[in-house]
């Protein structure tokens, strides 16, 4: 189903957002929009939500499944006005936020819906889900000279470390439950990302609520929405897979023309498993078995 904007979307079109989980997907370029939707179809969403331009195609099979809402993210005041505007609009349901090229890993994700992992992190009392984002990028840039491949994804199996999260407004004493976690592409190649944009964490996975705010910067308005578990005990952690770092620093003319490979010694091959991502700690299943 299409929509003239997304005021025509949240007129018309709200019934999509009675019930969770739903999912947000914002395509930034042609990479990939159609295995991204059909992925999140995977997963088990309700409803796919695309914010694209309308140029972008999909098989005939993928519009009948989702929503389309013409968007430009460069003109429509950024991926968190769009998102922000569905949570005024939401109900008390969970939503997800990503890119093209984007892919949701959760512990178990073969097996499991993403609708039965939140009704369990639901039950442990949290509102909210980190995520970390895993660079993935093609093994061979001649061949693929935008880096996106599927077929000869890698990722790096080392090199991720966190830092504690400073509270400005309070002395920069570490706030609660909260980290800084860096790795990928952009440690790798800091040189060529500005540093605000160089953390991997994300809380792509969290339930709507009246005042709720997505920042610019991957964080929410509400603190406890950005913690990594509750006070309690570990909770829940899910992962995303993306080419987005990877296509940026091939799309930028300085960094293209100084990288020449993205392979280094911890670079393994992506096996779009789930167990691949647990083994590596890239996400934890907490007390979910």
């Amino acid at each position: 189903m299409r929509y003239n904007d997304l005021d025509h979307f949240l007129i018309k079109g709200k019934d999509a957002l009675a019930k969770g989980p739903v999912a947000l997907l914002i395509a930034e370029d042609l990479a990939e929009v159609d295995t991204t939707v059909r992925h999140n179809l995977i997963c088990g969403f309700r409803e796919v939500i695309l914010f694209a331009k309308d140029e972008i195609p999909l098989p005939d099979d993928l519009e009948k499944n989702v929503r389309r809402v013409p968007f430009d993210i460069a003109k429509g005041g950024g991926f968190a006005s769009a998102v922000n505007r569905v949570i005024a609009a939401a109900g008390d349901i969970w939503l997800y936020y990503s890119f093209n090229a984007e892919y949701l890993f959760f512990p178990f994700s073969e097996s499991r819906k993403v609708g039965e992992m939140l009704a369990f992190h639901t039950e442990e009392r949290r509102d909210a889900m980190l995520t970390y984002v895993i660079d993935l990028y093609a093994g061979d840039l001649t061949d693929f000279p935008e880096a996106v491949s599927l077929e000869t994804a890698y990722i790096d199996r080392t090199g991720y470390y966190a830092l504690a999260r400073e509270d400005a407004k309070n002395g920069y004493a570490p706030k609660d439950r909260q980290l800084d976690v860096y790795g990928g592409l952009r440690w790798r190649f800091e040189e060529h990302v500005p540093f605000e944009k160089r953390r991997i964490d994300r809380i792509s996975l969290f339930k709507a609520k009246p005042g709720l705010e997505l920042l610019p910067n991957h964080t929410f308005n509400d603190e406890e929405y950005n913690t990594y578990a509750c006070p309690w005990h570990h909770n829940l952690t899910a992962a995303v897979c993306s080419f987005r770092a990877a296509k940026a620093l091939r799309a930028n003319p300085g960094s293209r023309h100084d990288i020449h490979t993205f392979q280094w010694h911890s670079s393994i091959p992506f096996e779009w498993r789930s167990q691949q991502l647990l083994d590596l700690g890239l996400m934890e299943p907490g007390q979910w078995f």
